[in-house]
């Protein structure tokens, strides 16, 4: 991930978290705030929580931050 693309991800998520935790009920506040800057660990998190494929757990997450690229 480019810097720019980590600085919006982190900001973003800061305020997000809220709309992540509607999005993804199972996870926790905990969870999703641990994974702050780390694309990769929270699709790891929803391929876990959700028993879905890696590939799929990626694409919920990029759709999530960066809704007008659906």
């Amino acid at each position: 991930m480019s810097m720019t693309s980590r600085d919006v991800f982190k900001g973003k998520w800061k305020q997000q978290v809220g709309a992540a935790k509607v999005a993804w009920g199972t996870l926790t506040e905990d969870e999703l705030l641990q994974s702050e800057d780390h694309q990769q660990k929270l699709a790891g998190l929803l391929q876990d929580h959700y028993d879905i494929a890696r590939e799929e757990a990626e694409k919920q997450v990029n759709d999530f931050i960066h809704p007008s690229k659906r």
